[in-house]
Order: structure tokens, then sequence, then C-alpha cells
């Protein structure tokens, strides 16, 4: 018998995406991290952390790392190149400001559909 996952929702894909970013940046992820970078409390943080490991998104380590799972990181990875090509999109292509266009991908990103996403990334040149 198949599991079917619901779908995640935009404030799991954002912790995906930070664990993704800040894996590459420091090495290793702590829940203090992600608060940090997101602004957030501990609890919410620690909560939000429950419910992707129970999802099988994340492995949390004894040591208090935080590792995305292949589930996770193929999540976090796709969210992470809608946010930086609508980002780009947006800034070169609309010449937006880019603080505005990121503000505006980050939002996008959780939404958009696959088709509307690949005309667009079809669009830019690399």
């Amino acid at each position: 018998m198949e599991v079917i996952k619901m779908s995640l929702l935009e404030s799991g894909e954002n912790y995906l995406e930070t664990i993704l970013v800040l894996t590459k940046r420091n090495g290793s992820v702590r829940s203090i991290d992600i608060a940090e970078e997101m602004n957030f409390t501990k609890a919410s943080v620690s909560r939000a952390m429950s419910i992707l490991k129970r999802d099988n998104y994340i492995i949390m380590e004894p040591d208090g790392r935080i590792l995305l799972t292949k589930d996770g990181q193929k999540k976090a990875t796709a969210v992470y190149d809608r946010h930086v090509t609508l980002t780009r999109f947006i800034n070169e292509v609309l010449g937006v400001d880019e603080a505005i266009a990121e503000k505006d991908a980050c939002r996008i990103e959780h939404i958009i559909s696959p088709e509307t996403f690949a005309g667009i990334k079809g669009m830019l040149k690399d």
C-alpha cells in the first residue's frame, strides 16, 4: 500500500528551503540557526521540525543537527530553484528592484503552477 503525503504548506516549504540554504552556508543546521534566520521563536521552530520529522522530510540527530531526507532534499531544492528563478525573472526581465523581487518571489514560489514556472524558466538565458 502506497503512503500518500499531504501537500506541504507554504510554511513547511519555507522551513525546508531555509534548512537547505543554511546547510550550504554553514555546513550544518540546528533549530536555533533556523529560528535566527527566519526570526521565529524556538518554540515555533521546534513544532515545525516535529511536523517535518513526522512527515519524513528531516532527520534530527541526537546532537541537535537537522538533516534533510531524500524527500526533504528534493522538495527543498525545488522550492529554492523556484525562488532563485522567480527572483531573477522579476528583477531582470520585469525590472523590479532586487529586494522587492526577492520578497515577491518568496510568495509566488509556493503557488505558481509547474506550467507557468517552466515558461518563466524557459525565458531566462543562463
